[in-house]
């Protein structure tokens, strides 16, 4: 019946870890370092479960203190649960906090479970005639569905939320009603909460038992039925398997009681829940919130200013010469997001679309020693995109935009009126990712010169765990809100609309809005880079870079396309015949990309292994690490591997590469982001050219695909030999290490030697493959099972090597403990340059989380420094390119390589420029080498 009133029971610790787990690759770091992941994944399901089910009964439950009559019959019980997260410790206060301001009652009570709270009440619910919804992920609840009980189960991977009722449960677990459920957990036992269930019994033997029998007691009164190792297995485990079912029954019988009015869902307190969530840093949270409480004053707040009160072209002329604020903004519109906007913030933004008012404009222009512009465009694509516009801001709160008309000879006209601005070397530019605008200039020949300061790359240094797009910097650190693109221009994809169609005077407002927030961003900024001890590394290394690798991207590559499609060719075939034999192996044909299909072939069908690992769905895991295990005994696995990164190859590269190329200059223009990996590394994208993968013959003749401009021109590859374990002798000051390689020795042999207690010309070539796999390990904290997964060592002869290897190199183990011990006490690691690599993991309680921050804080500094020196490298090498007008042009990087274009006749003299820039771009205690190739293709140079 449609009138029945509905109950929502939210079982607050499993949202609150799915939450947190939800975002564990990427997590939600605020601009005070804090990991907000898991508030912002509870915070994100209730306001789901409010709007999606607008219940009128609603209530959270928590564990407090575990479940004391479980321990008292089994004191294992929950045992071999890991330490929770900190990030999840901070949560909880936080979450109460939140629900209090919201007026959601908690229900909690010492000594019982979530679970049992919530049983209790579905139950009492039920008797005074509620539906009741229990929410969660936990699929124990299953054994409470009734005809009023329902479990409702979050979204999760993008899927929609799931109602099970009594047909959705007797599917999922094989059983004739919900109560049997208890007997399945009880069966199968659950190693979450370390319930032991009866050894040997999985998912389909607990079914199979349950279809049988009925019941855990039935099984046990007819265990005479059973064969071989299960029967002995059963009767042995017999008292195991009836605790099971009773540690897995949830209790209906907790001390609390359902109150009606006080579970009745009321309104929130709006202000305080806002201010609750501006500490957090909770931006789409707050709008979310604010959608679904207070709807009519969110449309209020989103008014455009334009809309409000559009500037006209007489006011815009007569403000340029007057400067004083005509504010288009009704200050009295308070922002109901708590955050200021341009609706509610005095400001002066003009449109300047007449030759007088560029001509006023370009006066006041050439008289600043500093200003902030932004471009606007047609595409995201900084090479393929027209300018609609550029605003320009000197002045907080005020600024001008230059409208660029669609015709191309009088849009070139107008960008010459501009040209001295931006050719003027006394002027700072600022900007936000400046490299997008400059390269969007250099579309029309227009050059940027000057002092810049880009304010995502600063900060990237101040806060590198952070996002850092403008939306959030304005929000964060200035407290403003700026227009969406998607107010002006639609959301992404192809309705899309063009800035080109949007009435001027929003234009207007959205672009000056972009300089003017950006030109504040970099006054705070300016102050935090300071204290943050990153001012040097800004100017002296991330700044220049910018100029650098917009020249490099706009250089672009050439691609053989001819050749790749040849490739494709083979790929196919080389795909074709693993497949026939795959199929032939299996005795059948199935679909191979899919894991679904895949894991039974291999798992039930082929039986590969005894116990196969599962996914969190509860099918086979065909993972690369699973299979990667059996690839050397079953040449079926081998040959899916094969397959696979064929697959993978052919789809990634060789048939998209050729959809990469520019249309107007035929070449392929990766584009890099300065500010993604925290150790400073770069990273590319589209195409990302830094993945290539080249263990692998059919990888390497990828890069068989990059070719010269032209026959005047060859491939030049510079690489940097063995730079990290350099920069490790350096740093840890190790003797033996720096001796090896101020003899120029190879490191790896010099290393076996010493280990192994052979003459250098006695190494053999296992001995220095160990050698070298414990050189590189021991950056990333190898341990004993790693290093003898990796080679042909046992467990024990793996940790004796790694020991005789410390007592070799003994200053090795005394950096790495420094370096943890320097990170605990501060907080984070720097590399040679003083990059800061904050890790807050590293004082945890939880030795997985801790160890990982462990390892970081060794690897970064090395990683870091070794990105630092490659950066030198490129700005030195990229000015004097310039200086001496060479036609050679760097065209890539790829970690320790850089990657030229070389002109036949400069080929001597850029060989020793490149060699020399790169192996004195800083001075280590040990030598840098630099190996130079040349070719016709990179993998010739390379």
């Amino acid at each position: 019946m449609s009138d029945q009133k509905r109950l929502f029971l939210l079982d607050a610790y499993a949202l609150i870890f799915r939450g947190y787990y939800a975002f564990i690759k990427n997590p939600r770091i605020n601009s005070k370092g804090m990991d907000t992941s898991a508030i912002m994944g509870f915070t994100n399901s209730l306001l789901d479960v409010i709007k999606r089910e607008k219940p009128d009964h609603l209530a959270v439950c928590f564990d407090r203190g575990g479940s004391v009559s479980r321990t008292e019959m089994f004191e294992e019980y929950k045992a071999n649960r890991q330490e929770t997260p900190e990030a999840i410790k901070i949560a909880v206060p936080y979450i109460e906090k939140i629900l209090k301001a919201m007026n959601i009652p908690v229900m909690v009570k010492e000594g019982y479970e979530a679970d049992d709270i919530i049983g209790t009440l579905a139950k009492k619910a039920e008797k005074q005639g509620y539906k009741t919804f229990m929410v969660t992920p936990d699929k124990d609840f299953a054994q409470l569905v009734s005809d009023n009980i329902f479990m409702y189960r979050p979204p999760r991977m993008g899927n929609t939320y799931e109602v099970w009722g009594i047909p959705e449960v007797k599917e999922k677990f094989g059983v004739e009603n919900p109560e049997q459920v208890i007997d399945f957990l009880g069966m199968m036992g659950d190693s979450v909460d370390n319930i032991p269930g009866l050894p040997g019994v999985g998912e389909k033997t607990a079914k199979k038992f349950l279809a049988q029998y009925g019941s855990m007691e039935n099984l046990l009164a007819n265990t005479h039925e059973l064969k071989g190792k299960m029967k002995e297995k059963v009767e042995a485990n017999a008292e195991l398997g009836i605790l099971s079912k009773k540690l897995a029954r949830i209790m209906l019988d907790v001390p609390v009681e359902f109150d009606e009015t006080e579970f009745e869902f009321s309104d929130p307190n709006i202000e305080e829940v806002k201010q609750i969530f501006m500490e957090l840093e909770f931006r789409r949270l707050t709008e979310n919130f604010l959608k679904t409480f207070a709807p009519q004053q969110q449309a209020a707040s989103e008014v455009p200013a334009s809309a409000k009160k559009a500037a006209t072209p007489e006011n815009t002329q007569f403000d340029l010469f007057n400067m004083p604020g005509s504010g288009t903004a009704d200050v009295s519109t308070a922002s109901v997001s708590g955050f200021n906007t341009v609706a509610n913030t005095k400001h002066l933004y003009q449109y300047v679309d007449t030759s007088l008012a560029r001509k006023i404009l370009m006066e006041k222009l050439m008289q600043q020693s500093s200003v902030c512009f932004d471009t606007e465009t047609t595409s995201i694509k900084a090479l393929e995109a027209d300018l609609v516009g550029i605003a320009f801001s000197w002045e907080e709160k005020k600024g001008y935009y230059v409208s660029i008309p669609e015709d191309r000879e009088e849009a070139q006209k107008i960008l010459e009126e501009l040209r001295p601005f931006f050719e003027a070397e006394g002027i700072e530019k600022i900007g936000q990712n400046l490299k997008y605008d400059i390269k969007v200039l250099s579309n029309y020949g227009i050059p940027v010169k000057g002092k810049i300061f880009d304010t995502m790359i600063a900060h990237y240094l101040i806060n590198p765990d952070m996002r850092h797009n403008m939306d959030v910097l304005a929000e964060t650190y200035l407290n403003y809100q700026p227009v969406s693109i998607t107010e002006l221009i639609g959301k992404k994809g192809k309705n899309q609309g063009s800035m080109r169609d949007v009435e001027l005077s929003r234009q207007t407002e959205y672009a000056v809005e972009d300089s003017d927030i950006t030109l504040q961003l970099k006054n705070h900024f300016q102050k935090e880079l300071e204290s943050g001890n990153v001012t040097k590394l800004f100017n002296e290394v991330e700044v220049p870079l910018v100029s650098v690798l917009t020249s490099m991207e706009i250089e672009g590559i050439r691609v053989n396309t001819d050749f790749l499609s040849e490739l494709s060719e083979e790929l196919t075939k080389d795909i074709n015949r693993l497949e026939k034999g795959i199929y032939e192996q299996a005795g059948e044909e199935f679909n191979l990309a899919s894991p679904k299909q895949l894991g039974p072939i291999l798992f039930d069908k082929l039986k590969l292994v005894d116990k196969p690992k599962k996914t969190k769905t509860g099918q086979y895991s065909t993972a690369e690490d699973v299979l990667s295990y059996l690839a050397k005994d079953h040449q079926i696995v081998a040959d899916i591997l094969e397959w696979r990164s064929y697959k993978k190859l052919q789809s990634t590269y060789v048939d998209a590469l050729p959809n990469e190329i520019n249309p107007k200059t035929k070449r392929i223009h990766t584009v890099y982001a300065q500010a993604v990996a925290a150790t400073g590394r770069l990273s590319s994208n589209n195409p990302n050219l830094q993945n290539i993968p080249i263990r692998t013959e059919r990888g390497r003749q990828v890069r068989k695909a990059f070719i010269p401009r032209s026959e005047d021109y060859v491939l030049l590859a510079a690489d940097y030999s063995q730079i990290e374990l350099r920069i490790i002798a350096a740093l840890s000051e190790e003797e033996n290490m720096i001796k090896a390689f101020q003899n120029g020795e190879d490191i790896h042999a010099a290393t076996a030697a010493k280990v192994f207690g052979v003459p250098l010309e006695e190494v053999s070539r296992e001995q220095r493959g160990n050698a070298k796999t414990v050189n590189f390990g021991i950056i990333y904290g190898v341990s004993a099972f790693g290093l003898s997964n990796q080679t042909t060592l046992s467990r024990s002869e793996a940790k004796e090597l790694i020991d005789t290897y410390y007592k070799t190199y003994p200053k090795l183990r005394s950096y790495i403990s420094n370096q943890i011990d320097f990170a605990r006490e501060n907080g984070y690691v720097e590399t040679i340059l003083e990059r800061r690599r904050y890790l807050k993991d590293i004082n945890s309680r939880n030795a997985v989380v801790r160890g990982a921050a462990e390892r970081n804080a060794v690897n970064a500094p090395i990683q870091g420094s070794a990105a630092d020196i490659i950066k030198i490298a490129m700005i030195n090498i990229h000015k004097k390119l310039e200086e001496e007008n060479f036609k050679t042009k760097m065209l890539l990087q790829v970690h320790d390589e850089l990657v030229f274009d070389a002109y036949k006749p400069e080929l001597e003299a850029v060989q020793t420029l490149i060699k020399t820039e790169m192996e004195n771009a800083y001075k280590l205690s040990v030598p840098l080498d630099v190996e130079i190739g040349i070719g016709e293709n990179w993998l010739e140079a390379h």
